[in-house]
């Protein structure tokens, strides 16, 4: 991973001596950022569930987030078909899928309305099922026992959108044939100064962003397949930050596609806003034909779509740079399970330290829960 960071930090030795005082007193959930987490299913458990071809996911939010955005990342690596099911949907071409082998249901509470929804509109009898919940007497659960489905248990400690590197993501990943332990960086980030130093770096400057007024964080990504990566960032930066009338709002942005509709707007309008450049190294080189490119566009010749949009997103940044515009930039340097757990890992400690700086609990979701309870006096 290539890392530049934002403009102008400051106060960065503040954070590090933050940061190290959470490593001497990691909250439960780091387990699950470690090699040696014990997960609630054995590999003996599950390796009938390999053989299937046709997994159906279903979830909300951090139960499902985390397995789009590995399956997305990764999906060259991937032979079996997938389908997330991941909001209430009348016209989805899902209630029409007929080829599922296998359902994962998974809901931390095991009452997830949407959740309970969609697995009672779509589970058959004749399919195989597996129910990722918390220990307790539920919804799912109960539902789990009437349709002998194997249930794995969600551990109560670790928080929706943090699960990503539990149960929760890594169930699934086996699932699809990857390799979970490479996921698993977080003893060797922690080791690693180059990686302390762009975190402690990056969560001081996010912070005098935030104290200059600026509470929107757009990520500009030139990678399609890291689109859902950055959906699961999104509510891990806005569900546990949006507190206490603080917090960050953050909005994907397609490149190079969004040069076409926004850029104008980034490059010269309110000053509100701060950027995250991320692209996937691709290794794949799909050229240009020579045979048709006019002679007004020689330097065209030779070049690769991969070349092209490289070269796209290094003129924005010097355009950015140009007009002062604060950035950061990611350059994933191959797509892999080890690349995607380390993204994991540092977004997860941006995200805690984040919350730690600016006073609100990073692990909660207050407000969220009054539209639970008003949705359920409606409907009864």
């Amino acid at each position: 991973m290539i890392f530049k960071n934002f403009l102008n930090i400051k106060n960065n030795k503040k954070i590090k001596k933050d940061f190290l005082n959470l490593l001497k007193n990691q909250p439960p959930l780091f387990e699950t950022l470690k090699p040696t987490y014990k997960y609630s299913y054995s590999k003996k458990a599950i390796s009938k569930y390999k053989k299937f071809s046709s997994i159906r996911v279903i979830g909300m939010g951090g139960s499902i987030l985390g397995t789009e955005a590995i399956y997305n990342f990764l999906k060259n690596k991937i032979k079996k078909k997938i389908t997330f099911v991941n909001n209430l949907n009348s016209n989805a071409d899902y209630f029409h899928d007929r080829d599922i082998n296998l359902n994962l249901i998974i809901s931390k509470s095991g009452n997830t309305l949407e959740t309970i929804a969609n697995a009672n509109t779509l589970i058959k009898r004749q399919e195989s099922n597996i129910v990722i919940t918390e220990d307790k007497d539920s919804y799912l659960t109960n539902l789990a026992s009437k349709l002998k489905a194997e249930i794995f248990e969600h551990k109560n400690y670790v928080g929706g959108r943090y699960s990503v590197l539990s149960e929760v993501g890594m169930l699934p990943a086996e699932l699809m044939n990857l390799n979970e332990s490479k996921f698993k960086q977080f003893n060797n980030l922690i080791k690693n100064k180059n990686f302390i130093n762009n975190l402690v770096n990056n969560v001081a400057g996010t912070l005098n962003l935030i104290k200059d007024g600026k509470y929107t964080s757009i990520i500009l990504c030139y990678d399609e397949q890291s689109e859902n990566l950055f959906k699961w960032y999104q509510q891990l930066i806005a569900e546990s930050l949006g507190k206490k009338s603080r917090g960050l709002l953050p909005i994907i942005s397609s490149m190079p596609k969004d040069n076409h509709s926004l850029m104008q707007l980034y490059l010269d309008g309110p000053k509100k806003s701060f950027y995250t450049f991320f692209n996937v190294l691709d290794n794949k080189v799909v050229k240009i034909n020579n045979n048709t490119i006019l002679t007004s566009h020689k330097y065209l010749r030779n070049q690769s779509i991969e070349k092209i949009k490289q070269s796209q997103m290094l003129a924005t940044e010097k355009v950015f740079t140009s007009k002062k515009i604060p950035f950061r930039s990611f350059r994933i340097l191959k797509r892999d399970e080890k690349s995607l757990g380390e993204l994991f890992c540092f977004f997860i400690l941006e995200t805690i330290l984040l919350g730690r700086a600016l006073k609100v609990n990073p692990f909660d979701q207050p407000s969220v829960e009054l539209i639970k309870k008003e949705t359920k006096k409606i409907l009864s």
